[in-house]
């Protein structure tokens, strides 16, 4: 039920490297799409709620992360059971339902809680997203065993492509004046293409059952203490990311002068370009090295980003922080598939979910830090939650906490950098179905 009986020299490279690519940027709209109109759902929570505005959103969006967390949890081992085919169609399914149930929450607020509402429509279009990582990413290593580290960071290059997309759309859509759902409703397309060309595209056996490992060592990868240890540090490198995107616009609106969706789309488009360098910089450094660097310059990009109030300063608080972030999310998934082989899909799916938990939990606690501040600050000003003042302090002390995290992950991948030094360089696990029924024997 699994696969279709089908090798990777059977099926077409190219074509499922397109679906991916598809499914990817689709994901990409959404967040930037998102962001964009977080202040419109802001506006959903009046009265006694306004002061927690950020707040509720905050955890509302956050159902989103929850969704890829559940989603890349349960989709790594459906992968080999169900079919990576199926698993796309069924994620197409769920961003469409996800972007319906968003653009109604009003009218379904009279039967479910306006909170609830928009949870529920976050929750389905995560859901949507995490199955598509579950797929693509062992889809990408099944494919390409040999250039994993380069090719998912090629692949993945298509995550801020769309951001590029999604974020240039929305801020079209705004000029013309249309509401916040057009552009919501904007998704629903391009999550019916990737959803029809799944069902006509063969898929092959991802490269685990496809090397004979069977599921118990495949479960017993995720003990090892070293694929522990990368779990954590992608709790630090999904929230230094993504919760930080996904506030940008709400943080900076009042702040530099400009739309923070513009920031997002300009630091996207770096991310674009240098995704598709990536093979020989992890060549240069080896991946360790790369997340190195990428921590570095991403905590001083968002000390920057805390001090800027200038749209010059945007720009460049831009720059840092956007080649600091650029290979994180896909080089830690490429050192959880080259080091850890065994663990296929699955182990590619936890550290999914390391990710999206992470989110999950700091996009609220983002935005209670931010309503904190906002408070706080108004007080102290004896004005009101609104003042420009007060919102542009708020942002800059929130982004200034968010930049303890590359802090010590700079720390960890230092240690890991010198391990590695140390014993002769990095080196990718390889793993053939000649070795693996060696090692069972």
């Amino acid at each position: 039920m699994g696969s279709e009986n089908v090798s990777v020299t059977q099926v077409s490279k190219t074509r499922l490297f397109v679906v991916s690519v598809i499914a990817l940027a689709t994901g990409g709209m959404v967040f930037s799409i998102r962001t964009d109109i977080l202040r419109n759902l802001q506006e959903f929570f009046t009265g006694a709620q306004a002061a927690q505005s950020a707040t509720l959103v905050g955890a509302a969006v956050g159902a989103a992360f929850l969704g890829l967390a559940i989603a890349n949890f349960i989709g790594g081992p459906m992968c080999d059971w169900v079919g990576m085919k199926w698993l796309l169609v069924l994620a197409s399914l769920l961003h469409i339902g996800g972007a319906v149930i968003i653009i109604f929450t009003k009218p379904i607020s009279q039967y479910i809680p306006l909170f609830w509402t928009l949870w529920i429509g976050m929750l389905s279009v995560g859901l949507a997203h995490g199955f598509i990582e579950a797929t693509i990413n062992p889809l990408i290593a099944t494919l390409y065993p040999d250039d994993k580290t380069h090719k998912l960071n090629v692949l993945h290059a298509w995550w801020p492509g769309g951001l590029i997309i999604g974020g240039l759309v929305a801020v079209g859509l705004g000029k013309l004046g249309v509401s916040w759902q057009v552009k919501q409703a904007v998704i629903i397309l391009p999550a019916l293409l990737y959803g029809i060309m799944a069902l006509s595209t063969k898929f092959p056996p991802t490269e685990r059952v496809a090397a004979g490992v069977s599921d118990k060592a495949m479960f017993k990868e995720a003990l090892k203490p070293l694929f522990i240890v990368w779990w954590i540090c992608m709790w630090f490198t999904a929230t230094t990311e993504l919760t930080t995107g996904q506030w940008i616009d709400a943080f900076l609106r009042s702040t530099v002068g400009m739309k923070g969706t513009l920031l997002l789309v300009y630091w996207s488009g770096l991310m674009f370009v240098m995704r598709h360098f990536a093979g020989g910089l992890a060549h240069r450094l080896s991946p360790v090295g790369l997340m190195w660097f990428s921590s570095l310059l991403a905590g001083i990009g968002l000390l920057i980003l805390s001090v800027a109030t200038t749209p010059a300063m945007g720009i460049l608080a831009a720059t840092v922080f956007g080649i600091g972030i650029c290979y994180m999310w896909p080089t830690m998934l490429a050192v959880a598939s080259e080091q850890f082989p065994r663990g296929g899909a699955f182990l590619m799916g936890l550290m999914g979910t390391a990710g999206n938990l992470s989110i999950f939990i700091t996009m609220p606690a983002l935005g209670a830090i931010y309503d904190h501040y906002k408070v706080q600050i108004a007080k102290q000003l004896g004005t009101t939650f609104s003042n420009p003042q007060v919102l542009t302090k708020a942002a800059s002390l929130s982004f200034r906490s968010v930049a303890l995290l590359p802090g010590i992950l700079i720390v960890i991948f230092g240690i890991l950098w010198l391990r590695d030094y140390l014993r002769g360089g990095y080196k990718p696990v390889k793993l053939t179905p000649e070795e693996e029924a060696a090692t069972t024997r």
